[in-house]
C-alpha cells in the first residue's frame, strides 16, 4: 500500500493502469443504474408495486448522489483521496446487499439512496485526483481517455443486467453490484496512491466549507461551465430514465435486446470523447464546448417536434438518441476540466458541487419524465429537448469568453 505523496506536479503520465483504476471507480455509481433497469418490469412486479414505481428508485439514487459528494469533497480536500473514498465503498457495498434483501419498493427507495451516497464517493474523489495531477486542458484529455473504460459500464451493464433478470431474478442484480464494490475497495485499498498533501490544510469546519461552496456559488465561470455540462448530462439522464418504458412497452423490444441499444449510444459517446482528446491537442477546451453544446439542443428539438407529429418512428428515435448521448463525449470532459480550471486547491470541494448540482438537474429530468408519463415518447423527448437547449443558452448567457488555457 502506498502512502502520502505531494500531488501538485501536472502534466504527469496518464498511465493505463492509473486511468483504468480511476475509470472503475467512476464508472461504479453509472454501472448501479445501467445494470438494473431491465430489471424495471421484474421489480415491479415482485414488491407488488404500481408501475412507474421503481423509477423512484432511480429518483432516489440520484439524489442520494447529490447530496452525498457535498460531504465527500470537503473531507477529500481535508484528510485526503484515500480515506473518503475507502468509507464511500464500504457504505455502498453494504446498501447494495441491503437492496438485494428488500422486501418492499419503499425499502428499495431506501437502500438506493444509502448505496448512492456511497457510490458517489468515486465520482468526487477520482475527479479531484486528475485535477491534482494536471492542467486545464491535460484534465479534459485525462476525463476523455476515462470515458473509454468508463464507456464499457453502459455497454456491458445492459447487457449483463438483462441477462441475469432474465436467467436468475432482479436480487442477482445488486448482489453483483456489491461484488463490483468489494473489488474497488481492495484495489483502492493496494494500488491508489494518495496525491493530495493534507499536512497545510486547515481544521474541517462547517463554517468554512459552507463560506467555500458561497464562493463557488457566485463564481460566474464555476456556475456556467456546471449548469451547461449539467443540463446536456440531464437530457441524458431523461433518455436513461424514460428508455425501458420506451423501447421495452411502447416499441415493444425485448428485455434482453434492450441492452444493444444501450450499448451503440455508449459506443458513440466513446468514439466522440476520443475524437475530443484527440482534438485537444490543437484546440482549448473551452472552445470546443461552445461548439458541441448546439448538438444536444438541435436533436432534442427535432425529436420532440417529431414526437408531437406523431411521426417518430424506432429508427429516427434511434438515431437521434445516439446523436444526443454521443455529443456528452465531446461536453462532459471540457465542461467539467473548464469548472475545475482554477480551483486547484480545493480541487475536491468544487468537484463535489459541480457533481451535486449536476445531479440535481439530472433528478429533476428524471423525475420531470416520470411525472409527464403518458404512454407515448413525448416526456422523454421533451425533457430532452429542454435540458438541450437549456444547456446551450446558459452558457451563452453567462459565459463570455472561453477560458484561457490553466497551468
Amino acid at each position: 500500500m502506498t502512502h502520502n505523496k505531494n500531488a501538485s506536479s501536472s502534466n504527469v503520465s496518464l498511465t493505463s493502469g492509473w486511468l483504468l483504476l480511476l475509470g472503475a471507480l467512476t464508472g461504479l455509481a453509472p454501472l448501479s443504474i445501467d445494470m438494473y433497469l431491465p430489471g424495471f418490469p421484474e421489480i415491479e412486479k415482485s414488491l407488488l408495486a404500481h408501475a412507474g414505481s421503481a423509477e423512484l428508485t432511480l429518483a432516489s439514487y440520484f439524489i442520494g448522489l447529490a447530496i452525498g459528494q457535498l460531504f465527500y469533497g470537503p473531507l477529500s480536500d481535508r484528510f485526503g483521496r484515500r480515506l473518503p473514498l475507502m468509507v464511500g465503498l464500504v457504505i455502498y457495498i453494504a446498501a447494495s446487499i441491503g437492496c438485494a434483501f428488500t422486501g418492499s419498493i419503499h425499502e428499495l427507495i431506501a437502500w438506493r439512496f444509502l448505496q448512492a451516497l456511497g457510490g458517489c464517493a468515486g465520482m468526487v474523489v477520482t475527479m479531484a485526483i486528475i485535477r491534482d495531477r494536471c492542467n486545464a486542458n491535460d484534465t479534459a484529455r485525462a476525463l476523455s481517455m476515462l470515458m473509454l473504460v468508463m464507456g464499457l459500464a453502459p455497454i456491458i451493464a445492459p447487457l449483463v443486467g438483462g441477462w441475469i433478470v432474465t436467467v436468475f431474478d432482479w436480487r442477482v442484480l445488486f448482489l453483483t453490484l456489491a461484488v463490483a464494490g468489494s473489488a474497488g475497495l481492495i484495489a483502492v485499498y493496494f494500488q491508489l496512491e494518495e496525491t493530495h498533501d493534507t499536512r497545510h490544510e486547515p481544521p474541517l469546519v462547517l463554517t468554512h466549507v459552507l463560506r467555500n461552496y458561497s464562493r463557488l456559488l457566485t463564481d460566474r465561470s464555476f456556475l456556467g461551465y456546471t449548469l451547461s455540462g449539467g443540463l446536456a448530462r440531464a437530457g441524458m439522464f431523461a433518455y436513461i430514465a424514460g428508455s425501458p418504458f420506451v423501447f421495452i412497452e411502447y416499441y415493444q423490444i425485448p428485455t434482453q435486446h434492450y441492452g444493444w441499444i444501450f450499448a451503440a449510444n455508449a459506443a458513440g459517446l466513446i468514439l466522440f470523447s476520443q475524437i475530443n482528446a484527440w482534438r485537444l491537442k490543437q484546440h482549448d477546451a473551452t472552445v470546443l464546448l461552445s461548439r458541441a453544446l448546439w448538438l444536444p439542443g438541435g436533436i432534442g428539438l427535432i425529436l420532440l417536434g417529431l414526437s408531437l407529429s406523431g411521426h417518430i418512428t424506432l429508427p429516427l428515435l434511434l438515431l437521434g438518441i445516439f446523436g444526443f448521448v454521443a455529443s456528452i463525449g465531446y461536453i462532459g470532459p471540457n465542461s467539467s476540466a473548464a469548472t475545475l480550471a482554477t480551483h486547484g486547491q480545493q480541487a475536491g470541494t468544487a468537484s463535489a458541487l459541480m457533481g451535486s448540482l449536476q445531479f440535481c438537474l439530472a433528478t429533476l429530468a428524471g423525475g420531470s419524465v416520470n411525472m409527464l408519463h403518458d404512454g407515448t415518447t413525448f416526456p422523454m423527448a421533451m425533457v430532452m429537448a429542454g435540458c438541450g437547449m437549456g444547456a446551450l443558452l446558459i452558457h451563452r448567457l453567462i459565459i463570455k469568453r472561453p477560458l484561457s488555457q490553466r497551468k
